[in-house]
């Protein structure tokens, strides 16, 4: 159990220290590494923890991360107290890179704000992070495995299980890019529509 929550924190750790973008970006992070290379819980879990996540307040990154350590955990057979302590773990770790360059940026941020190769930086980043959040949202709709006949792909059945799902993800999307919807909105009336009809 010890080397699992050491592995719990250096995975993410490393997640914290080269993700950039906030929360939407990690998440496609998170998925990579928790499900898909490490394989500790299921692409259909790891989608609740993200609705879940959305849905609490504060970070969606560090919720979900929180979500994701405790859920490790119980995945492995440890008791409730553990499993929160996996919590504290993934959600530690994810955030004390943050809050270490921080620290050191703000220590320098005054002698390098006018340096071109610093704002240069800062542009090249911003494509990166549209990037990241798009394969945020593939990975949660699609599946992609390596296995012994090739690559396999699909859609992941527990996120779209029949037409229904199909149409409250096309009217969220509709809502939220054409409408400019709010957020919160669309994340309450998504929620409603699928009480009412499942």
């Amino acid at each position: 159990m010890i080397t699992l929550f050491l592995q719990l924190f250096w995975t993410f750790f490393l997640i914290g220290m080269f993700t950039f973008g906030g929360g939407y970006a990690v998440i496609g992070v998170i998925q990579s590494e928790i499900v898909v290379a490490k394989g500790w819980i299921s692409e259909s879990v790891f989608t609740d923890i993200v609705a879940i996540s959305q849905m609490t307040p504060g970070p969606v990154g560090l919720n979900c991360s929180t979500y994701v350590g405790y859920e490790v955990l119980k995945q492995a057979g440890a008791g409730e107290l553990v499993a929160g302590l996996g919590s504290f773990t993934a959600s530690l770790a994810v955030v004390l890179p943050s809050f270490i360059i921080m620290l050191a940026i703000v220590k320098i941020y005054d002698s390098f704000r006018k340096s071109p190769v610093f704002s240069g930086v800062m542009s090249a980043l911003r494509p990166a992070v549209a990037g990241l959040i798009g394969a945020a949202a593939i990975a949660l709709m699609f599946y992609i495995r390596f296995g012994g006949s090739g690559l396999e792909a699909g859609i992941i059945a527990d996120n779209f299980p029949d037409w229904k799902s199909w149409a409250i993800f096309g009217a969220a999307f509709i809502l939220s890019f054409w409408k400019k919807a709010g957020a919160l909105k669309v994340i309450f009336g998504a929620a409603i529509i699928g009480v009412l009809i499942y």
